[in-house]
């Protein structure tokens, strides 16, 4: 479904992704995990069209897309959520999930009702409230919503668990599940390891913008350069433990 070529960005002297080289399964949940800074936000901007890169190329179902624009990786079927959830304050919840679906559904009612079926999807009650009064879980379901309602093949999604508790957590993987089950192929930036370990099939590790190791759940917290750059020996021998029991 996505496949990253040596992809590479500099910010003047600065290189936040350097000759990165990743594929992620059609059908696939993956995992991009690394510590603050590695540059795991950069590249989803770079395969979202939000910024170009520098070096590189990006293919999506076997079509090289390097370049284009936010608005046609869209329509094409590539959506992100984002770090910073930001919905339309003055609106409702189901108007801000509506803002997504009228990308594929011109038509008001038909984006409303797209909107409402998405919403249910992801377990979005009380519609009519607005977007501002929604607690953090709220807020990460409905940027959740907002991406899923634009018809995506491929769903980027950037520390959606972030800032959860952890029934919170427990109450959205499934959620996350569901969504790959729909069809929809997943990239996902996380630090909560527990849930990557459980949703994830293949993990990609970034430390200062390079790819330091890849593999299942299960190799990539036993790798030394991962306890070293990212995890630490207490984290990785809890992980490998819960894996083992898992």
């Amino acid at each position: 479904m996505l496949v990253v070529e040596g992809l590479t960005k500099r910010f003047g002297g600065l290189v936040a992704v350097s000759d990165v080289s990743l594929t992620v399964p059609e059908g696939s949940i993956t995992g991009l995990i690394g510590p603050n800074g590695a540059g795991k936000t950069t590249l989803f901007t770079l395969v979202s069209g939000f910024q170009a890169p520098s070096a590189g190329r990006v293919l999506f179902a076997g079509e090289d897309v390097t370049g284009e624009t936010p608005e046609r990786l869209a329509l094409r079927g590539i959506a992100r959520t984002f770090q910073i959830v930001q919905p339309f304050a003055g609106l409702s919840v189901l108007e801000n999930v509506a803002v997504g679906a009228y990308l594929r559904h011109p038509g008001r009612s038909e984006a409303m009702a797209h909107a409402e079926a998405v919403a249910a999807q992801v377990g979005l009650t009380d519609l009519g409230r607005p977007a501002s009064s929604l607690t953090v879980a709220g807020r990460k379901r409905l940027e959740l919503a907002r991406a899923l309602a634009t018809g995506p093949r491929l769903l980027l999604l950037d520390e959606v668990l972030a800032g959860l508790n952890p029934s919170e957590i427990r109450d959205i993987i499934p959620v996350i599940r569901a969504i790959r089950e729909s069809g929809v192929t997943i990239l996902m930036i996380e630090h909560v390891m527990q849930a990557v370990m459980s949703l994830c099939e293949h993990v990609h590790v970034l430390a200062n913008g390079r790819l330091i190791a890849a593999g299942s759940p299960g190799e990539v917290v036993a790798d030394p350069a991962v306890v070293e750059a990212y995890l630490g020996p207490g984290a990785a021998g809890r992980l490998q433990r819960g894996a083992a029991h898992g």
